[in-house]
């Protein structure tokens, strides 16, 4: 059921790839909750995925841009704010890409310009968003900006390699832009947490499947899933969460709080 929680609200959604995505759930919601946005993803991710699919569902209009390029951005910016009347209240990047993992590279063998590519892709690239969007003045009063992290900033998890590093990054660069975006303008800037997803970038890490297996019997409530994850980036899109920013929101089914659960225990026990 539909509340039109953000009715009237202007946004971008960056990393569309097909229905498996997050970004592609965040879509349908806020669509269903009365939002008009566009849509955005690099021109070789627009090749391999079927947002025109997704863009005609939403009656959203597709602007190709390559994340890591200020003119890519500025242009995405800039239109953005034409085709949707006015100034944008929300933005989701959802973006994430390793090539040292693509390419099953060890930990300890890191092709070294493949991880400036996976810092620049998956976590500054979230600072160019942000800064692209203040100094072209493009967000409301009272925005909110989200970035889709993982609990590997944290905590080492075997194969997520380079990934975990971006993601430590990104959440730094959520809690400084957070600051300078909260003063200058009320814009709120949070990351979300999100459990493993069974999404095409989730599933290119190896192991995968037995980690999936493994954080849904430590999570007391199982692993969230792309739908929940959705709901959730919708509801900080919201009115409803105008004073929290500068977090990292755990939407992992309890995971992180636990140390072990029953259902582990019998698993381990097998």
């Amino acid at each position: 059921m539909a509340h039109q929680l953000l009715k009237g609200k202007r946004g971008i959604i960056f990393g569309a790839l097909d229905e498996r995505s997050i970004a592609w759930k965040v879509a349908q919601v806020a669509h269903d909750e009365g939002a008009s946005f566009t849509l955005t993803n690099a021109p070789i991710a627009l090749r391999m995925g079927t947002i025109n699919e997704l863009a005609k569902a939403c009656n959203a209009e597709v602007i190709p841009a390559d994340a890591t390029s200020v003119e890519d951005l500025e242009n995405l910016f800039n239109k953005s704010v034409d085709i949707l009347g006015g100034k944008i209240d929300f933005v989701l990047h959802s973006i994430g890409m390793s090539p040292n993992v693509r390419k099953g590279k060890d930990y300890g063998d890191l092709n070294y310009d493949w991880l400036q590519k996976t810092l620049d892709v998956s976590a500054i690239s979230f600072h160019k968003v942000m800064q692209t969007a203040e100094k072209l003045d493009a967000m409301n009063e009272w925005g909110s900006i989200m970035g889709l992290s993982y609990i590997a900033a944290q905590r080492t998890f075997p194969d997520y390699s380079d990934m975990a590093h971006a993601k430590a990054m990104l959440e730094s660069i959520a809690r400084s832009y957070g600051e300078r975006f909260g003063r200058l303008k009320n814009v709120r800037v949070n990351t979300i947490s999100q459990s493993p997803t069974m999404t095409t970038a989730g599933t290119g890490v190896g192991g995968f499947d037995v980690f999936y297996n493994y954080a849904d019997k430590m999570s007391p409530l199982g692993n969230a899933t792309a739908e929940d994850c959705a709901k959730y980036c919708v509801m900080f899109f919201s009115d409803f969460t105008r004073m929290v920013t500068m977090q990292n929101l755990m939407h992992d089914g309890g995971f992180s709080s636990s140390g072990i659960t029953d259902a582990l225990i019998e698993e381990l026990k097998k």
